[in-house]
């Protein structure tokens, strides 16, 4: 497809079991990133979100991507095909919603760099849009994944934004993973939910509240 922009059970142990079961080794410890392999950053959140709404924590959905179909191929009678659209207005964040009484929009990414997140991957009318969002008292962030050490961060748009009116003024044009390190929240990746991000974006607030003061 062409696009182009217009700009639990419980578990209860045996008693006295055989020395040989195990030869008294411990039963390794499920690995977590080989379960979850193959699966993308948006798949994580999907999983999470939904996660979230089945037990009415918040109401967090992916956005849907405005595009105008120009052409459509039919393969078979019960099969289309998209070959070619438009965005019809430019795309803004990912994700919006509500949690906790408060307007959440983020935008999540994943980059390959071991040591930096590179601005290109997002977009000025992205930064407006989140800007906007925190003007208006909802709570704009990002969500990053480093692929190669496989670490997630919320990353508060203060420094996003920062980082962005460094780059335009000559500036590098990343943001250096010792500066996520320090500003951002690290989100250990689970179970159920994958991504139990809402904690590590309690702790961005609480870091911005006393920032303010």
């Amino acid at each position: 497809m062409g696009i182009n922009y217009p700009n639990g059970k419980k578990f209860t142990p045996a008693e006295n079991p055989p020395a040989r079961q195990n030869n008294g080794r411990k039963k390794p410890k499920k690995d977590l990133s080989f379960s979850n392999r193959g699966k993308t950053l948006e798949d994580e959140l999907n999983e999470s979100n939904s996660y979230y709404l089945s037990r009415g924590q918040a109401v967090i959905h992916k956005k849907p991507v405005p595009l105008q179909i120009v052409k459509v191929d039919y393969p078979s009678r019960n099969a289309a095909v998209v070959r070619e659209a438009y965005f019809r207005t430019p795309s803004t964040t990912d994700y919006n919603g509500v949690w906790n009484g408060k307007h959440v929009d983020f935008e999540a990414k994943e980059t390959r760099n071991k040591t930096s997140f590179p601005l290109k991957n997002i977009h000025e009318h992205q930064i407006r849009h989140m800007k906007q969002v925190s003007d208006q008292g909802g709570v704009a962030f990002m969500i990053i994944r480093f692929a190669i050490p496989d670490r997630y961060f919320a990353i508060p748009f203060p420094l996003l934004e920062s980082s962005w009116e460094r780059m335009q003024k000559g500036g590098r044009k990343s943001i250096g993973l010792d500066e996520i390190e320090k500003a951002a929240v690290e989100i250990s990746p689970g179970m159920y939910p994958r991504l139990d991000y809402l904690p590590a974006l309690e702790q961005l607030l609480g870091k911005t509240e006393s920032e303010e003061q």
